[in-house]
């Protein structure tokens, strides 16, 4: 049998593998990519001796492939919360789909392994931005503070890594993040022994401290839009501002732009506000070509510029 892991590059994605791998070790081929390079399941060959599992990526965005695979006669395991859309039923498809505003994929995972990797699933759903989710998880297994509040940074270190317009903006590859993670059965083991998890921190309070600085485009009772200044640091912490934001002001929805390198669009990140009902930012973000997401944090992989007026007008009503 040949396995094949595909999985998103970011905290949800890596902590979900490790934590499957820890239960299931076996050498397997590995496809992932930046936070937004999720149409993953396109690199993928299926075959009868292929068991492909696949982790945080849309199973809508990847579906004709999805389908292709399956045909081709591999086994599928999909963990996913993203919006999925109809599941197709297949034989070799076993899915695992929870959509729901506190769920991640490595929480999926947690469950399917009863708990086993715990800490893992804690520091990914901190990268998530659940951190309800994380402390419940947390006090179940009687963390201290101390060693949640590690779990946090390092969850929030590992998801700010993935985001990017192209890997020539990440510090280091996911592949070779998640290479370095897996000598490691424990999540602050890697914290402790590896100087990649403290430049990642490094990194990301430096861009985080530069993003603060910048005035809203547009601020309103029920929302707020931000938009970056062209560079590097700015595709970086898109994500984390988004969720920094979301975690501090919760009672308004936020959008975080930032211009794609060609000029000619922007990169997107949506956060539902924290404090109401307002669960459906996937919704609004597949308006837009290119736009999905989960339905608590969702983004466009290319808005053209042509339409951000058109995103503003839809931002602002959706967040009423």
């Amino acid at each position: 049998m040949r396995y094949i892991d595909v999985f998103n590059g970011d905290a949800d994605g890596l902590c979900a593998l490790r934590q499957l791998r820890l239960a299931e070790p076996v050498e397997s081929t590995l496809i992932t990519g930046i936070k937004r390079d999720t149409r993953l399941l396109a690199r993928v060959s299926g075959a009868p001796d292929v068991e492909l599992t696949v982790l945080d990526i849309s199973l809508d965005r990847n579906r004709d492939d999805l389908l292709r695979v399956l045909t081709e006669g591999a086994q599928v395991r999909y963990f996913d919360h993203h919006y999925a859309g109809a599941i197709p039923a297949h034989p070799h498809l076993a899915a695992h789909i929870d959509t729901g505003a506190s769920i991640c994929t490595s929480v999926l995972v947690d469950r399917h392994l009863n708990g086993r990797f715990r800490r893992w699933a804690i520091t990914a759903a901190f990268g998530d931005n659940l951190g309800d989710t994380a402390r419940q998880l947390a006090a179940s297994i009687g963390l201290e503070s101390s060693t949640t509040d590690r779990m946090q940074a390092l969850g929030e270190a590992l998801n700010y890594s993935a985001y990017g317009e192209s890997l020539d903006d990440l510090l280091i590859h996911p592949d070779a993040l998640y290479r370095r993670l897996a000598r490691h059965d424990d999540p602050l083991a890697f914290d402790s022994d590896d100087p990649i998890a403290a430049s990642l921190r490094e990194m990301r309070a430096q861009d985080m401290a530069s993003a603060l600085t910048v005035t809203p485009f547009d601020a309103r009772p029920a929302s707020v839009i931000i938009v970056l200044p062209d560079s590097r640091s700015s595709r970086r912490v898109i994500g984390s501002l988004a969720h920094h934001l979301a975690a501090h002001d919760p009672s308004r929805a936020h959008a975080v732009l930032c211009p794609s390198t060609d000029g000619l669009a922007f990169i997107v990140s949506v956060r539902a506000p924290q404090r109401t009902t307002r669960h459906d930012a996937d919704a609004l973000c597949r308006q837009f070509p290119g736009g999905g997401g989960r339905v608590a944090a969702a983004g466009i992989d290319r808005l053209p510029k042509a339409m951000l007026d058109r995103f503003v007008q839809a931002f602002r009503a959706w967040a009423q």
